[in-house]
């Protein structure tokens, strides 16, 4: 029964989108006109150089395109179905969460893990277009590939807790609309989605430092382009680990916090 109710609520966004031609056709186009216009970007930046803030024509391409692609692992139209926190929260429905057999944060959790892995699908499926198209560079090694899906796992573990957090705001805040929106810029900005944080000043760098951003995108990347050396991943790997169990412990006060403001009559 457990596994049941677990797979209904991890396959609810992604049965949204399979249910839904048009929107899966846009989802290509617009993922495949993206693709094109990254890697034309950086490559008429590096035509007249050769290489810069540490990177080559080809890392760099590699670096833009490859966050392009892993941006649709959480990318999925969740307002679509109405179901997202801030949905809830406004029309008085999270109550729901808090009535069902299945707690919300393991709701929450199983849901997301189906967005993920319906989003791998997809960057997966990018990766070996691209990778097949010369557009992005294999990795160099096959310890590299490998410590790079380890960064990556962790990578998307400190996103999930990341975006739990914005959404988890919305409990303390009545119209917070704006407020998502600047931080979910914020999360995609230092974390590196934009453009490698290697391009910002100092000082900027070494603010996103004390931040859990860069370790969900910008750290897994730079292993697999080289910008991060083999024998660096250790110290980068440990803090990656170190944000999961740091965002673990806060997002589940917060969940505890969060029930407590839950009343009958709605969010």
């Amino acid at each position: 029964m457990a596994v049941l109710q677990g797979w209904r609520a991890a396959r609810v966004t992604p049965l949204g989108e399979l249910h839904t031609p048009p929107r899966m056709t846009a989802a290509l186009l617009r993922l495949t006109v993206q693709v094109v216009l990254v890697a034309s970007l950086w490559h008429g930046l590096y035509s007249a150089t050769g290489t810069t803030a540490g990177l080559t024509e080809d890392q760099a391409v590699t670096y833009a395109v490859l966050a392009v692609l892993a941006t649709r692992i959480r990318e999925l139209d969740q307002y679509a179905g109405r179901d997202t926190v801030l949905q809830h929260m406004h029309f008085g429905t999270i109550i729901y969460w808090y009535l069902r057999p299945l707690p919300p944060q393991r709701y929450y959790a199983l849901r997301a893990l189906g967005e993920q892995l319906y989003g791998l699908v997809w960057v997966l499926a990018g990766y070996v277009i691209c990778l097949a198209a010369g557009i992005v560079e294999p990795p160099k090694s096959a310890a590299v590939a490998g410590v790079f899906a380890v960064s990556a796992f962790l990578g998307q573990w400190v996103l999930y807790y990341v975006m739990l957090a914005i959404d988890q705001l919305c409990f303390w805040t009545l119209r917070n609309g704006a407020a998502m929106l600047i931080l979910i810029f914020a999360q995609n900005l230092l974390s590196g989605v934009y453009a490698p944080l290697w391009f910002f000043p100092d000082w900027f760098i070494t603010m996103s430092g004390f931040l859990p951003f860069q370790a969900t995108l910008s750290v897994p990347l730079s292993l697999y382009v080289g910008r991060i050396e083999l024998s660096d991943a250790g110290p980068q790997l440990a803090v990656q680990a170190a944000w999961v169990v740091a965002l673990a412990l806060l997002t589940r006060l917060l969940w505890r916090r969060a029930a407590r403001r839950v009343i009958s009559q709605g969010g």
